[in-house]
C-alpha cells in the first residue's frame, strides 16, 4: 500500500505503521482468545444399514467417538445432537427414513441463519450417477434427491458429509452457495467400503489436525487431514486407492481433493464444528460489548484471510487495515478499562 493510500483523517504514516504493528502483535498474542458466538451448532450423526457384524462394529464405533466428541468435548446440548443408527439404545434411534425427516423438520424449525448445521452420514451407498443415488437406511432408503429435498428449508450454513461408498452423486445434487459438501468418493464408479470417516472423526481429536495452530479444527483441515489419512492408509497397503475425497464450498457441484487445484475450500477455512468460546460476562457492560466485538472482528479477520486468494491486493490490504486498527482501538478502551 502506497503512503497516503486509505489512511485515516490525521494519521500519518508513521503513526498507521506504529498501529498495524502493535495490532498485528496483538492478534498473534490472542488468535486463540474469545471468539464470537455467531450462532449455534446443531449435528444430526447416521450410521445406517450396515450389511454385517463387522461393519455395524466399525460404524458403532466411528459413531460413538464423533458423538462423544460432540457432547462431552464441546458441549453439545442434547436437542441440538441427533443419533440414528441401525439399532435404538439411549439416545439413539433408528435410522430410517422416516425418522430422518422427522430430524430434519425440527432442525428446519430451529436453526437460523447464524447457525451451522452438520449433517454426518457414515455407512453404505448406491451410487448411480443421478439424483436416485441412495445412502442406505433401515428399511427403504432417501435418494439424494430426497435428501437436497428435505435439506433445503434449513437455515444456517450446512456441512453435508458422506462418507459413505457411492456418496459422489451427493456432491453436484446438494452443492449450493453457502453450503459445504463432502463425499469420500470422487466418482460414481467408487462402490467399495470407504475409510474417510474413520480419519474424518478423529480430525478434531489430533493436534496435527489443526494445520493454523488457532487451537480448534476447521472442517477444511478436518477434510484435509482425512484425506491425508486415506492416502497413506493405502500407500501402507500397497493397494491401488479406491476412494478420493471431495469438498465443494462454492456452490459449483464440481469439487475437488485435498491438494488439487480450485476455489473450493474458503468456506470450509473458517467453518468449525466446534462451538465458538462463549463471551464471558465482565459485570461492565461496555467491556463485555468491546470484548464482543473484538470477537466479531477475529472472525472477520480469519475470514478475510481466507479470502485473499481471490482478493484485488490493494482490496486485501485497506480491509486488513481497517479491521486490525478497529482492533487496536477496542485493546485501548480495554486497557484503560484495567
Amino acid at each position: 500500500m502506497t503512503a497516503g493510500q486509505g489512511q485515516p483523517h490525521g494519521m500519518s504514516p508513521t503513526t498507521i505503521d506504529g498501529v498495524l504493528r502493535v495490532a498485528f502483535a496483538i492478534v498473534v498474542i490472542c488468535v486463540t482468545a474469545v471468539s464470537a458466538s455467531a450462532g449455534d451448532r446443531y449435528a444430526l450423526v447416521v450410521t445406517g444399514a450396515s450389511g454385517g457384524p463387522q461393519y455395524a462394529k466399525q460404524y458403532d464405533s466411528w459413531r460413538t467417538s464423533f458423538v462423544n466428541t460432540l457432547r462431552d468435548s464441546w458441549n453439545y446440548p442434547d436437542d441440538h445432537v441427533y443419533v440414528l443408527a441401525e439399532k435404538e439404545s439411549d439416545g439413539v434411534a433408528l435410522s430410517t427414513r422416516e425418522n430422518v425427516r422427522r430430524v430434519l423438520g425440527e432442525l428446519r424449525a430451529k436453526a437460523t441463519k447464524d447457525d451451522v448445521v452438520l449433517v454426518l452420514l457414515i455407512g453404505h451407498g448406491t451410487g448411480v450417477d443421478s439424483d436416485e443415488a441412495k445412502f442406505n437406511l433401515v428399511g427403504p432408503d432417501l435418494s439424494a434427491a430426497e435428501w437436497a429435498d428435505l435439506l433445503r428449508p434449513i437455515a444456517g450454513r450446512l456441512v453435508f458429509v458422506d462418507t459413505a461408498s457411492g456418496s459422489f452423486p451427493f456432491l453436484e445434487r446438494l452443492s449450493a452457495r453457502g453450503r459445504i459438501v463432502i463425499t469420500a468418493d470422487e466418482n460414481a464408479q467408487q462402490q467399495f467400503e470407504t475409510v474417510f470417516p474413520g480419519f474424518f472423526v478423529k480430525a478434531f481429536n489430533d493436534d496435527s489436525a489443526d494445520l493454523d495452530k488457532r487451537g480448534r479444527v476447521s472442517v477444511w483441515e478436518a477434510f484435509v487431514y482425512a484425506s491425508d489419512g486415506v492416502r497413506r492408509w493405502f500407500e501402507e497397503k500397497n493397494q491401488l486407492a479406491t476412494e478420493r475425497a471431495l469438498l465443494d464450498d462454492n456452490g459449483d457441484g464440481i469439487g475437488r481433493e485435498a491438494d488439487g487445484s480450485g476455489t473450493d475450500g474458503l468456506l470450509a477455512q473458517v467453518t468449525y464444528v466446534q462451538p465458538d468460546r462463549p463471551i464471558v460476562e465482565t459485570g461492565d457492560t461496555e467491556l463485555t460489548g468491546l470484548m464482543r466485538r473484538r470477537a466479531e472482528l477475529e472472525n472477520e479477520l480469519e475470514e478475510l484471510r481466507a479470502r485473499k486468494p481471490t482478493m484485488d491486493p490493494d482490496e486485501y490490504e485497506t480491509a486488513l487495515e481497517k479491521i486490525l486498527l478497529e482492533i487496536a482501538q477496542i485493546d485501548r478502551r480495554v486497557r484503560s478499562k484495567s
